[in-house]
């Protein structure tokens, strides 16, 4: 018996869906490392929205982000955790977009109201979120340089 491995989108291509664990920590806090199961579907007839959250490939890598802003000609994507926004992704380079995630065996949708009211409160603080982010990345180097 042999391990069969598929990429990302002979899964979406052959079933529609991909579910797997989140690896990483760029879209914390809503999905954490080795513990969230994401759902994720081929990528929708049309433009993706703002506030999606979408995986994409870019140089050979799986990037799952939030949309912050949809432009003529692509997206301006970051993840929940970074301060950094991500080069333009072009609507090609986008494989599904996340419709769900399973945290402790309890399924919560996109389209959830609470999850809706997450993803406007952590988006349209962006700005002084990044503030934070830099800050806070900023004051660990300070404090590693100081005890090391």
């Amino acid at each position: 018996m042999s391990d069969l491995v598929t990429s990302f989108e002979e899964e979406l291509a052959t079933h529609g869906t991909l579910i797997y664990r989140n690896r990483g920590v760029s879209m914390m806090p809503m999905l954490r490392q080795d513990r969230d199961l994401m759902v994720i579907e081929q990528r929708p007839e049309g433009r993706c929205r703002k506030y999606d959250v979408v995986l994409y490939k870019r140089n050979n890598q799986y990037i799952l982000h939030r949309i912050l802003k949809v432009l003529p000609d692509g997206y301006v994507i970051c993840g929940d955790h970074n301060w950094k926004k991500d080069p333009i992704v072009r609507e090609e380079q986008i494989l599904g977009r996340l419709v769900s995630f399973v945290r402790d065996g309890r399924e919560i949708s996109a389209e959830n109201p609470l999850y809706q009211c997450y993803v406007h409160l952590w988006c349209d603080l962006f700005p002084a979120r990044a503030l934070l982010l830099r800050t806070r990345a900023k004051m660990g180097k300070i404090r590693r340089r100081m005890t090391g």
